[in-house]
């Protein structure tokens, strides 16, 4: 009974952290009128700072966003912490659990929580100019949350280690004997898109093809950003890994990037919102309108979300990607049941993630 009680009390407290929207009609979006200066001076009148908590896993990850909006705005500070967006929701969930919110604004890759938070009361309704053009299905209609940019891994082979071969286009290239011991690839049960695209190239070659990955032996680590790095460093024996992702480039320095011709592969819109309880309002909405602005979709180095705004020569428009649907990482993160059930089947074969945070393991 003590259990019971316990619970009850637990679970009181959660509902009690935020309201439920259902009954509360006629909430209205704040639809932005004003000019970006007119934000910025009002921002600069609030305090001059917003924090930001963006998912990423390298602690310098997002600096060239707080060095762009610094820059574009000068007196403003960006307090900007970059961690897994995993690990971050919860700490989140802490802060309104707490009525405790010091974060202004979030950019995660865990799209299951917006949603939840919304229909909580938690995020505030805002479409900063820009949201109109923000393609369908990758934007709340109430404004509470949005997609900013447009990510999908990449085929990622160092050319410099692979000279006189054939570069990989398919997933199934790398089963080839000549990627044995090269392969540097994410824990699929430690990142939810990862495991969203082995979900998609099981279902489209089977069991048996990851088996096959399996005797190549592949190094697995932490974080989708460790396998390009050690692909990347000429010291290592990897030159390879479908895992990680470069952006809207054909290569950097010794790495070349590029999508499969054939094979599914997965996509997504990475959500922000505003919380309502931000302490600095002005602040938030300020770089809400910098993330959606013409200039930072087409400078961000990833697929813009805004139709008005055109992909770099020679890829084609995000929603229009082919074998690729940026719609669907949503519907799958938000049925954790499969999402768990895929992870403990992998965990089984793969065994637990192994390793310190890749925020922390100095790869």
């Amino acid at each position: 009974m003590r259990l019971l009680s316990l619970s009850s009390t637990v679970l009181l407290a959660a509902n009690a952290a935020a309201y439920d929207n259902l009954l509360h009609f006629g909430l209205t979006t704040q639809v932005e009128t004003r000019s970006i200066q007119q934000i910025y001076k009002a921002a600069l009148k609030e305090g001059g700072v917003v924090t930001a908590w963006f998912g990423g896993d390298e602690k310098n990850q997002n600096d060239a966003v707080k060095n762009a909006f610094e820059s574009a705005f000068p007196g403003m500070k960006l307090n900007l912490t970059t961690d897994l967006s995993k690990y971050l929701d919860g700490e989140i969930d802490q802060q309104l659990a707490n009525n405790n919110v010091y974060v202004d604004t979030l950019a995660l890759q865990t799209t299951q929580d917006f949603p939840r938070w919304k229909e909580e009361g938690a995020l505030l309704y805002y479409a900063p100019a820009g949201f109109d053009k923000i393609y369908s299905g990758l934007m709340d209609a109430d404004a509470a949350f949005y997609g900013y940019t447009g990510i999908a891994w990449q085929l990622i082979w160092n050319a410099d280690k692979w000279k006189g071969k054939k570069a990989p286009v398919e997933y199934s290239d790398f089963l080839a004997p000549e990627y044995k011991g090269k392969l540097a690839l994410t824990y699929p049960n430690d990142d939810d898109s990862i495991l969203f695209l082995f979900d998609k190239i099981l279902n489209q070659y089977g069991e048996s093809w990851f088996n096959k990955l399996l005797q190549q032996k592949p190094r697995w680590v932490r974080g989708a950003a460790t396998p390009q790095t050690l692909v990347r460093d000429p010291k290592t024996p990897y030159v390879a890994t479908f895992t990680s992702a470069l952006g809207l480039t054909t290569g950097a320095g010794s790495l070349n990037a590029t999508y499969p011709k054939k094979s599914n592969f997965m996509s997504w819109a990475q959500q922000t919102a505003i919380l309502k309880g931000a302490p600095h309002p002005e602040g938030a909405k300020l770089l809400q309108n910098f993330l959606l602005s013409k200039d930072f979709q087409k400078t961000g180095g990833f697929w813009p979300v805004r139709s008005d705004v055109a992909p770099p020569a020679g890829f084609p428009v995000f929603v229009d990607q082919a074998h690729t649907d940026p719609h669907d990482f949503m519907n799958f993160m938000v049925d954790r049941e499969r999402v768990e059930r895929l992870r403990f089947w992998f965990e089984k074969r793969l065994g637990t993630a192994q390793g310190l945070s890749p925020l922390d393991d100095d790869l």
